[in-house]
């Protein structure tokens, strides 16, 4: 069982902590180690009056039982000051919770311009100006949390808070925004709506209601999304008596009004209204991308002409068999005609570079060079002539598939291959539909392709899993037999892992293998989807994975890999840093990819099972050679980032040892010259003298470090960070590399 959460060396912000939910917010994180800021102006709950009273008694509590905390005074309204107050007590802020509220009750016809005004100032502006004073800091050490307190009054509305309840969803919106633009940052954001005793619910709630929703039964889940460890953000809890619960969007399918024909009219909405309010098959939006998708889908049946049907519905709940909705049993009868795929060495080795095979390696020259002995064909290149059945399945259309191709998603692959693949040939793929399942919010259509050579042998087969977003509803099986399982990896740390960082061109490279689609290469493409950046093909990390573990494996002898498997998670963008983590298990490897910079799992419940004589193979490189290393990615990048600032040799004059460890020993040592020439960061020890500073870190707690899982002061003091020569030189690392570490 996990230990106790605990917030040791972080500093925490409460507005309004004087007393209810603050002061119990305030008493809990001191009591589990961090420095608390109690802030509270001292006024009535209207908003009337100041005493230094309320945070005065809070900080004595807090000091009594031998923590660290300092009281405030200032309005939320000048969050500049409250953060001051952290920054100079404690020398950072880490956590805030806004908590500072009032109530200025009254029906809409009778609030004045000074009650909606006061409650913004306080609610929502108060909230705002604390949160921007403290993004800064958060953004520089690559970590923070933050709580926004909305109320059931702003989700559902309430008589007599028309001000107050406007407030409140505002906070939820701000809350939804920070949380996306923080991600980059390590910074979470969340939204809770409390139901708690105190000076203002004692004015809309009976005594006894009041006297049983006690504070310490919300702030437990406040503590919870503030630690380090937590990944929740952009949610909204309802919370109140011990009981906690996420709140989330509900759509409708609703109903197309127009065709490319007609005009939207008034009563074109009156008659579909009975779709527009059907909740019976809703969805549950998450995100603008979801939004702005499901719109370019309607624009895409608006273009193709609706046939006169008000209702879009039909797209997703139909089982004609004329084509339109979903009809499975129709869908899986379907002939296919099968398509060709005629391929040179150019093409794999074009495939070879997408997926991250470099010239700098020489073990990868048999991917690159025709010319080699041994010239092969990376087995993941078997999905271009799959793909290319799979996908102009849809395109062509099939019986039974009536799906919009705007919304379709690449949710999980499976590749098998029964032999490798020569360095030229013209193959042959013959798709069909397995089978389709009804996810609720899509279809997930299983797409088999098996592939032959010219012989007419079969020589591959694809399973992809594709999600229609927004086809689902049509009273179909959720499982499937024939859908390929995802295996969990172990729990234990891997046995191996291999990182490398894909390079800025990457998506653009690897489009040229034959997916073509903008939203990896245009960027207002990208935005449109809700990226801020052009991301990474799925298929692409998928090349990097079963390179990663062939490598390691099976001495990249494309001969030993047999089946490949795994799950489509979260985007990368081009750029970022790819590990694979491995763990062996006879002929079998399971594997998980993450991006390093973010910590986001990108590939998750995958394998690459071996041919038999491949199974005892040992990792192609151990971790006492220094190379495969989590932390070589990160000195990659921090060469990068030096190279990029011409100004930082003369600012800081130093140069860094890294002496860098697996299983207490030294397994790789990496230089930060930031002192002579233009600098440079290099493998090894200092090329002349000896490093000002040195810094001694296992390979694990370095990346958790760079992430921002690690605090600096933390693995100082808890002895995971060793310092040697000028220790106080390590400040300045994060000047050197504040987009890599954090130091």
């Amino acid at each position: 069982m996990a230990g106790p959460l605990r917030y040791d060396g972080k500093v925490v912000l409460v507005t309004g902590a004087g007393q209810g939910l603050g002061r119990e917010y305030a008493l809990l994180f001191a009591d589990r180690g961090a420095a608390v800021v109690v802030n509270d102006l001292g006024g009535s709950f209207k908003g009337e009056g100041q005493s230094t009273r309320a945070a005065d008694k809070v900080v004595e509590e807090i000091r009594a039982k031998g923590g660290k905390a300092v009281a405030n005074y200032d309005s939320v309204e000048f969050g500049e000051k409250l953060v001051d107050t952290a920054i100079q007590n404690f020398g950072r802020i880490d956590i805030v919770i806004n908590n500072a509220g009032i109530l200025r009750d009254k029906s809409f016809a009778r609030i004045s311009d000074l009650d909606w005004d006061l409650i913004h100032k306080v609610h929502l502006r108060g909230s705002f100006s604390v949160t921007r004073a403290a993004w800064p800091h958060m953004k520089k050490n690559n970590y923070g949390r933050i709580i926004m307190t909305s109320s059931a009054a702003g989700i559902y509305g309430n008589f007599g808070q028309g001000n107050y309840s406007a407030a409140k969803l505002g906070l939820v919106g701000l809350s939804n925004t920070l949380s996306i633009e923080g991600r980059k940052y390590n910074i979470k954001c969340n939204a809770i709506a409390p139901s708690a005793g105190s000076r203002m619910t004692e004015t809309v709630m009976p005594p006894e209601l009041v006297a049983a929703l006690k504070p310490e039964y919300v702030a437990p889940l406040v503590a919870y999304l503030c630690h380090e460890d937590t990944e929740e953000t952009g949610g909204l809890f309802e919370v109140g008596a011990g009981w906690v619960s996420k709140l989330r969007w509900e759509r409708t399918q609703g109903a197309v009004c127009r065709t490319a024909t007609t005009k939207m009219t008034p009563e074109a909405v009156r008659d579909a209204w009975k779709d527009i309010t059907d909740f019976d098959n809703a969805t549950y939006p998450q995100s603008t991308t979801e939004s702005t998708r499901h719109l370019i889908g309607i624009l895409g049946d608006l273009d193709g002409g609706l046939g006169g049907k008000s209702s879009s519905r039909s797209s997703s709940s139909s089982s004609s068999s004329s084509g339109g909705g979903i009809n499975v049993e129709l869908a899986k009868a379907a002939k296919i005609k099968p398509t060709t795929f005629t391929y040179e060495p150019k093409d794999a080795i074009l495939y070879a570079l997408g997926v991250g095979y470099t010239t700098k390696d020489e073990d990868y020259l048999k991917f690159l060079f025709e010319g080699s002995e041994d010239f092969s064909v990376v087995p993941s290149f078997c999905i271009l002539p799959s793909q290319a059945s799979t996908f102009g399945s849809f395109s062509g259309g099939v019986p039974g598939l009536g799906v919009d191709v705007t919304k379709i998603l690449h949710g999980e692959q499976y590749m098998e291959l029964y032999k490798p693949f020569p360095a030229n040939g013209k193959l042959t793929s013959q798709a069909r539909v397995a089978d389709v399942l009804d996810k609720g919010v899509g279809a997930l259509i299983l797409m088999e392709v098996d592939t032959y050579d010219e012989k007419k042998e079969k020589i591959a087969f694809n399973q992809s899993a594709i999600m229609v977003i927004g086809a689902g509803g049509f009273q179909g099986n959720k499982t499937s037999p024939a859908l390929k399982a995802l295996v969990k990896p172990p729990k234990r740390a891997p046995d191996a892992s291999m990182a490398e960082k894909t390079c800025v061109d990457q998506a653009a490279l690897y489009r040229l293998t034959g997916d073509r689609n903008p939203l990896h290469i245009d960027p207002s493409f990208a935005a449109m989807g809700g990226f801020k950046q052009p991301i990474l093909h799925g298929m692409c990390s998928f090349g990097f994975a079963t390179r990663h573990v062939m490598k390691t494996y099976a001495n990249n002898d494309v001969s030993k890999i047999k089946a490949i498997k795994t799950r489509f998670s979260k985007p990368v963008l081009p750029g970022e840093t790819i590990q694979t983590d491995m763990w062996k298990d006879g002929n079998r490897v399971l594997f998980q990819c993450k991006v390093v910079e973010t910590g986001a799992v990108c590939l998750m419940g995958g394998y690459v099972d071996l041919y038999e004589g491949a199974g005892d193979a040992k990792p192609a490189t151990q971790p006492s050679s220094g190379s495969n290393m989590k932390s070589d990615a990160v000195f990659e990048g921090m060469k990068q980032q030096l190279a990029s600032r011409k100004d930082l040799v003369k600012k800081i004059k130093a140069v860094f040892g890294f002496e860098i460890t697996q299983g207490g020993k030294t397994a790789s040592e990496w230089t930060a010259d930031v002192k002579n020439g233009d600098g440079d960061v290099y493998k090894g020890k200092p090329k002349s003298g000896k490093a000002d500073c040195t810094i001694v870190i296992s390979d694990d707690d370095f990346v958790d470090l760079v992430t921002g899982k690690l605090n600096g002061q933390t693995a100082f003091m808890q002895g995971k960070m060793k310092l040697k020569g000028n220790m106080m030189l390590a400040q300045k690392l994060g000047d050197l590399f504040k987009d890599q570490a954090k130091l």
